[in-house]
């Protein structure tokens, strides 16, 4: 051997790819044709040893990935080894399969960041190439239990045929989220990708469309922290206001706010006619009814428009539906209600915690 020899540079990142398990179906992905089942799995014993090993390379922050690791019943734990090893822990996820009280979790086990991928900017669409009816509302709902913990957040938004044309609106709901950094990502052509490809591919016009969108956005982040710092102290002034009058409030600063931003998004927007997008798997298309967009030039206060329209079709909605305020510990959330028989955001979150909290509680009386 050569002594004299150039040594290979020391690894910075490790891709642990934890599970192949995940609950979406998205044509794009590009995990192998045969996926390795739960059995073949690594423990959470070999991961520890992995971090400790690959921490002794040089090796700095680690990516829990997969499939989808949140299928994982002993994630927090691989996360807090991974973390015990010096890493900074970087969570890939769906957001499906990530519970409130799982992230919390999570959080305390040392995570240090996390991405959250989106499919569309609208929610049918995404849940449709997701194969995942709820999809985009878990998406939402995860994003917002990362930035109330005070994580940063990566959105990742892989673009293809299907969605590359709302690349600007997908860009702006990341915003929207609470996103630090969003990701404009091509499908890597491998897996059930490259099975896809022809159906996947954007035409040369969209691609350039694209590009042109994203250099625009760009241009319009360089340099404009102090815009950037005035925008969020309005976007905090319009989520109060939206939340006082969504619970009732019908005069007042908090109308007048959310009537003006609402004006505001009837002029930025359009209407786009109906159409069909790819299935999420095999050839079939879904129709949908036309829907509401903003115009690819808006500024870069899309995602407050994008808020002010959503209130505004509430307010003025003919079907009665009404706002209700969760009443579990710490929640707050508001949902729609439009049978005026909805109790808790998610029966499946705080309702299940209620119950198990009720269960205890008789419990102990029984055996006092």
């Amino acid at each position: 051997m050569d002594a004299t020899a150039p040594r290979a540079p020391r690894p910075l990142g490790l891709l642990a790819e934890l599970t192949h398990r995940c609950p979406l179906g998205c044509p794009y992905c590009s995990n192998p044709l045969a996926l390795e089942r739960r059995a073949g799995e690594l423990d959470t014993a070999i991961w520890t040893r992995v971090f400790r090993e690959a921490a002794a390379l040089g090796v700095l922050q680690v990516h829990l990935s997969g499939g989808e690791p949140g299928a994982r019943r002993d994630l927090a734990e691989i996360t807090h080894a991974a973390h015990q090893a010096g890493l900074y822990t970087n969570l890939i996820t769906s957001a499906v399969g990530i519970s409130s009280e799982m992230f919390g979790r999570l959080a305390a086990a040392g995570l240090d960041h996390v991405q959250i991928s989106i499919q569309d900017s609208d929610p049918a669409v995404a849940d449709h190439i997701a194969g995942y009816k709820g999809a985009y509302a878990r998406k939402q709902a995860l994003a917002a239990e990362v930035v109330r913990h005070g994580i940063p957040l990566t959105v990742n938004a892989v673009m293809h045929r299907a969605n590359i044309d709302h690349v600007g609106a997908m860009v702006a709901l990341a915003l929207e989220l609470g996103a630090k950094r969003v990701e404009v990502a091509h499908v890597q052509y491998y897996g059930w990708a490259l099975q896809n490809r022809a159906r996947l591919m954007p035409t040369r016009e969209q691609a350039e469309r694209a590009m042109q969108t994203v250099a625009r956005l760009r241009e319009r982040v360089k340099g404009d922290d102090v815009a950037a710092e005035a925008l969020l102290a309005t976007a905090l002034e319009l989520r109060e206001a939206v939340h006082d009058v969504a619970l009732g409030q019908r005069s007042g600063r908090a109308w007048e706010i959310v009537a003006g931003w609402a004006q505001r998004a009837r002029a930025a927007g359009r209407l786009v006619p109906a159409d069909v997008v790819p299935g999420g798997a095999g050839n079939d298309t879904s129709p949908r009814a036309a829907r509401w967009e903003l115009d690819p030039d808006s500024d870069f206060d899309a995602p407050l428009l994008a808020v002010a329209h959503a209130m505004d079709d509430l307010l003025t909605s003919p079907s009665g539906t009404t706002v209700g305020a969760c009443p579990g510990h710490g929640c707050g959330w508001l949902f729609t209600d439009r049978r005026r028989r909805r109790r808790w955001c998610s029966m499946a979150a705080c309702g299940n915690r209620e119950k198990v909290r009720r269960h205890a509680q008789r419990t102990r009386q029984a055996v006092a």
